[in-house]
C-alpha cells in the first residue's frame, strides 16, 4: 500500500468510525428498558416513544442531509453530526425525566444521517479498485457498534450486581442506565476530534469552484500526474449531475411507466427489510430474549451473541455478494428469515406458564407476595394471558417491573429452540436483505435519479423502521411472542412473493445493462 492509498485508507476508516458510533448509539438502549421502565413508570406507547425516538429524528434528518451536505460540505456536516451523537449522549445520561430522554434521543436521531453522508464522503476519496471495500467498512462498523452496545450493557449489569464498593462509589448501582447511555460519550467525542484530520472533499471543492484546495486534497489521496485528469472526471461529472432538474420533476420519473418495475422492487425491499422485525429485536433485544423465561442476567448474556452472529454473517455476507449474487442471496435469505420467525413463533406457541407453591416462595423481591396465590397451579396458555392474570392481581406497575423474574419462574418452553430461531434470524437477516439492499439501491437506479432516489427510499425503509419500534412494547403486550413472530414471517413472506416475481440477478453487470434489463 503506498502513501496515497495509506491515506485514503486513513480519511475512510476516520469516517467510517460513524458507523460504529451509530450502532452503539443504536443499542445501548435495549438495555436500558426495564431500567427506564420503573423509573419514569412507563406504559408500553411511552416506551415505544423513549426507544423510537431517534428513528423520528432521522425521518426529519434524511431530507435535509443532502442539502447540508452541498451547502457546508461533507466534512463540516459529517462534524456537526459527530457534536449531536455526542450532545444527545450527554443529554440521554443526564436525562432528569422521560421528556428530556425522549428529546435527547431524538436529538440524537438527527445524527443518524451518518451512514449516507458517511458512504458518500468514502465514495469522493477512495482509489476505485478499494472503493466498494471502503465504502463497506461503514456497514462493518455499524454491526460492532450494535455487539460493543451489548457487551458493554452486560458489563455494566454484571458490575451492578457484584455489590464491590467501587461500583457504588462510581454510582454503577444507581445509575445502571444512565451508565449504559453515557458509556457513548468517549467514542462520540474520539469520533468528532478525528474528522478535524480529514480533508474536505474535492468534489464539493470543485462544487464550490475551490480548485486549488481542490488539487491539495487530490495531492494526498492519487500522484500529481494524476491530478488534472481527475479533476476534469470531476467537473464532467458535477456537469452531469447538476443539470437544471428539480426533485419533484426527479421524484415524477422515479414514478414514470418506464420506472415501474425498479419501483415495484426498490418499495418491496425497503418495507421487507425493516418488516422483519430486526430493529424489534436489536433494539429490544434483552427484553425479547426474557420472554423465554432465563432472567434478566442471562438475556443480557444472550444478547452479546446477537451482536456478535451479527459481525460475522455480514462480513460473511460482503465476502459472498459479488460470487453468490444478490437475487439468490435475497431470496434464499429471506426463506432463512421466514423459517427463523416461525420457529420462534411456535416455541411460543407451545410455552405454558404456570406459578408453583415453591416458585411463589422464592419470589421474595416481590412486595407482598400473597397477592400471587390466587394465580397458584393456574396453567396459562400464552404470556399475554399470564401477563394480564398478573396485572390483575399485582397491578400495572409490579407486573411491570417484576415480568422478568415472574415468566422465568412460570414459563416452561423450550427455551433453547426459541434462542437458536433469533440468533438463526440474526444471522439470515445480516447476511441477505440486510446489507445487500444497499447494494441493489447502488445498482437499480439510474445515475441520473440516484440523488433523489436512493434518500427517497431510505426514507421509505427508516419510517417502516420507526412503526416496528414505536409499536413493538404494545405488540408484546397485546399480541405476545408468538402472534409477533408469526406478523412477521408473513410480512417477509409477502416481500419474497414479489421480489421472487420481479427481482432479476445483477451480478457482474453493468448499471447500462441493469436498466436495460429492468426496462425490458
Amino acid at each position: 500500500m503506498n502513501t496515497y492509498q495509506r491515506n485514503a485508507f486513513t480519511y475512510a476508516t476516520i469516517v467510517a468510525i460513524g458507523g460504529f458510533v451509530f450502532g452503539l448509539d443504536a443499542a445501548l438502549i435495549s438495555g436500558t428498558v426495564n431500567f427506564i421502565s420503573q423509573e419514569f413508570s412507563l406504559t408500553d406507547w411511552e416506551l415505544g416513544t423513549a426507544v423510537s425516538a431517534p428513528g423520528l429524528g432521522v425521518l426529519i434528518a434524511l431530507p435535509f442531509a443532502g442539502y447540508a451536505s452541498n451547502l457546508l460540505g461533507r466534512k463540516r456536516t459529517l462534524q456537526i453530526i459527530a457534536a449531536l451523537y455526542l450532545i444527545s449522549a450527554i443529554a440521554s445520561a443526564l436525562a432528569p425525566n422521560y421528556l428530556m430522554l425522549v428529546a435527547a434521543r431524538f436529538l440524537g436521531g438527527l445524527a443518524f444521517s451518518s451512514i449516507t453522508l458517511a458512504s458518500m464522503y468514502i465514495g469522493e476519496i477512495a482509489p476505485s479498485k478499494w472503493r466498494g471495500q471502503l465504502v463497506s467498512m461503514t456497514q462493518i462498523n455499524i454491526v460492532i457498534g450494535l455487539s460493543a452496545a451489548y457487551f458493554i450493557n452486560y458489563l455494566i449489569l454484571q458490575a451492578t450486581n457484584s455489590g464491590a464498593a467501587w461500583v457504588d462509589s462510581l454510582g454503577i448501582t444507581q445509575y445502571t442506565w444512565r451508565w449504559m447511555l453515557g458509556s457513548e460519550i468517549l467514542p462520540a467525542l474520539i469520533w468528532f476530534g478525528l474528522l478535524f484530520l480529514i480533508p474536505r472533499s474535492p468534489y464539493w471543492l470543485l462544487y464550490k469552484n475551490k480548485t486549488k484546495e481542490a488539487q491539495r486534497t487530490l495531492r494526498k489521496i492519487i500522484p500529481e500526474q494524476a491530478i488534472s485528469q481527475k479533476i476534469e472526471e470531476i467537473q464532467i461529472s458535477l456537469q452531469e449531475s447538476t443539470e437544471d432538474r428539480s426533485v419533484s420533476s426527479q421524484l415524477t420519473e422515479i414514478f414514470s411507466k418506464p420506472m415501474r418495475m425498479i419501483l415495484i422492487i426498490a418499495v418491496t425491499i425497503a418495507i421487507a427489510q425493516q418488516s422483519t422485525g430486526i430493529n424489534a429485536i436489536l433494539f429490544y433485544a434483552p427484553t425479547v430474549i426474557e420472554q423465554i423465561g432465563i432472567g434478566t442476567n442471562a438475556a443480557f448474556q444472550q444478547a452479546v451473541w446477537i451482536g456478535l452472529t451479527s459481525v460475522v454473517f455480514t462480513l460473511l455476507s460482503l465476502l459472498l455478494v459479488d460470487k453468490i449474487g444478490r437475487r439468490s442471496m435475497i431470496l434464499w435469505g429471506m426463506v432463512w428469515i421466514i423459517i427463523s420467525l416461525s420457529v420462534c413463533s411456535w416455541g411460543f406457541k407451545q410455552a405454558r406458564y404456570t406459578l408453583s407453591q415453591a416458585a411463589i416462595a422464592e419470589l421474595t423481591e416481590v412486595p407482598n407476595v400473597e397477592r400471587l396465590k390466587d394465580l397458584l397451579g393456574v396453567e396459562y396458555q400464552s404470556d399475554t394471558e399470564f401477563k394480564k392474570a398478573l396485572i390483575d392481581v399485582l397491578g400495572e406497575e409490579d407486573a411491570r417491573n417484576f415480568s422478568s423474574l415472574l415468566l422465568q419462574k412460570a414459563a416452561k418452553m423450550n427455551a433453547l429452540l426459541i434462542l437458536i430461531g433469533i440468533l438463526s434470524f440474526i444471522a439470515a437477516f445480516h447476511f441477505s436483505v440486510g446489507p445487500i439492499m444497499w447494494v441493489l439501491f447502488s445498482e437499480i437506479f439510474p445515475i441520473s435519479l440516484r440523488g433523489i432516489a436512493i434518500p427517497f427510499f431510505a426514507l421509505i425503509t427508516s419510517f417502516t423502521s420507526y412503526l416496528v419500534q414505536q409499536f413493538f412494547p404494545w405488540q408484546l403486550s397485546t399480541m405476545g411472542g408468538s402472534a409477533i413472530f408469526l406478523f412477521y414471517a408473513i410480512t417477509v413472506a409477502i416481500g419474497f412473493i414479489i421480489l421472487y416475481r420481479y427481482l432479476p440477478e445483477t451480478k457482474n453487470m453493468s448499471i447500462e445493462e441493469i436498466q436495460a434489463a429492468l426496462r425490458a
